[in-house]
């Protein structure tokens, strides 16, 4: 059985390793070096991609050209060389589909899941209790929780691998699998239309990250009694946390080597925390939890 085992890794080190090979080449193929093309989740491009890449283009001259798409195109487009980097707010599923095996995720940054409801909403914070009957279908009207008596319309990303949507079904229920219940009017192909949607909709809820959530006008509700601050984020107090990624090929070239230098630099981390995100080095106690439990909140 170990003899076994160890062919199979070895076979895998021999696949990544030629692969890698490959995509240096193409990776060089492609460079252009006044541009870096993005594409990724909305909510990394909001908690930092547009102010950093405003900042390193008036350093370097190099213009990041920023694509959406959300974290599944991020990851599979750095892997495939559509794009020289990608932006994801969730790890790589190569079970889902074998060319996520050949993306290398750096963490820049820590997100929330941010609960966010219509600023009407007198609702101030929900249990985990609460949000898994939310979320099975168990609770349906407000007054079960302490609100009016009105129906939840709770607004959910399209799929099960989306960075918000497969990041619920971890943290909360520990099941990739989960299906939410809502109705069909309330899913959503990504987070921007569904916190417009709560913008609008005064019996609204949905969660989402908390970068891109404090760019919106919806109310922000605590989670086990805590809300997602800088600082409970960065302590770990709120347990709704994730990294997110710059993702990119096994070979990046130089100019894609220097970006993510940049990113993680002093002079990085300090745009990253201007813009009340917390930079990854920021949080070793949590970058701590990761190495001991994996990915995942505790």
């Amino acid at each position: 059985m170990l003899l076994r085992t160890q062919k199979s890794f070895f076979a895998r080190a021999l696949i990544l390793i030629a692969s890698s090979l490959l995509f240096s080449s193409l990776s060089y193929a492609k460079t252009d070096k006044n541009t870096i093309s993005w594409a990724g989740c909305g909510i990394t491009k909001k908690a930092f991609m547009s102010e950093i890449s405003k900042a390193y283009e008036a350093k370097t001259g190099i213009k990041v050209v920023l694509n959406g798409g959300g974290a599944t195109r991020g990851i599979r487009d750095a892997a495939s060389l559509k794009m020289d980097l990608g932006g994801a707010c969730r790890m790589s599923l190569p079970e889902v589909d074998r060319i996520e095996l050949h993306a290398t995720l750096h963490p820049v940054a820590w997100d929330a899941l941010a609960i966010i409801v219509n600023k009407k909403n007198p609702i101030n914070s929900l249990s985990t209790r609460q949000i898994k009957a939310i979320y099975t279908g168990k609770i349906t009207n407000w007054k079960q929780v302490g609100g009016k008596d009105a129906p939840i319309r709770l607004y959910i990303r399209r799929g099960t691998i989306s960075g918000v949507g497969y990041a619920i079904r971890q943290y909360v229920f520990q099941d990739r699998y989960k299906k939410f219940v809502t109705n069909k009017k309330y899913i959503t192909k990504s987070s921007g239309p569904l916190e417009k949607a709560v913008v609008k909709d005064i019996y609204a809820m949905g969660i989402t990250g908390v970068s891109s959530a404090r760019k919106r006008n919806v109310k922000i509700i605590g989670f086990d009694g805590k809300v997602p601050s800088y600082e409970n984020v960065a302590s770990g107090k709120y347990t709704l946390y994730r990294p997110l990624y710059l993702v990119t090929s096994p070979s990046p070239s130089k100019k894609v080597k220097d970006f993510i230098k940049f990113v993680t630099s002093k002079e990085g981390r300090k745009i990253i925390r201007d813009n009340n995100t917390v930079p990854y080095k920021d949080a070793p106690a949590l970058q701590a939890k990761m190495l001991i439990y994996g990915f995942g909140v505790l």
